[in-house]
């Protein structure tokens, strides 16, 4: 532990440069899956610019309940039915999961295959549940 602290000591620039790119590599790589969004965002996104929820949960979480309107292509599919979203290509997609965990890797396929608009809303379904916004069955 010495030799650690007293390399750090004599190569500070190097520490810091290391801690700059880490911090940056990962900022690069949170932005290429789309900005998050908090759900009162969302909410705007998608009434303003008609907008679509995609719920990305597995069927009997979203059974259980979900936002009125969302689309709903578990995470282990979207790369099959990919297709099924290709009329909302140019419209802003908001990505739903259920803690906001999932919602990055697909951001990333979206974008990869020419969705403009994607978003990530934080949270997911935990933080639309703790704000009380509505639900359907």
């Amino acid at each position: 532990m010495a030799l650690i602290l007293e390399f750090i000591a004599q190569q500070w620039i190097l520490v810091a440069a290391l801690i700059t790119v880490v911090f940056l590599l990962i900022y690069h790589e949170s932005r290429k899956a789309g900005p998050s969004v908090s759900p009162q965002q969302a909410i705007n996104i998608v009434n303003n610019q008609q907008g679509v929820f995609l719920d990305l949960r597995e069927a009997a979480d979203f059974k259980q309940g979900h936002i009125v309107g969302a689309l709903h292509i578990p995470t282990a599919k979207i790369d099959s039915r990919m297709s099924e979203l290709e009329k909302y290509k140019s419209r802003p997609i908001v990505l739903v999961c259920k803690m906001g965990q999932q919602a990055g890797a697909v951001g990333k396929k979206l974008k990869a295959n020419g969705f403009e608009q994607v978003y990530k809303m934080t949270g997911g379904m935990m933080e639309w549940g703790s704000l009380q916004l509505p639900t359907t069955k």
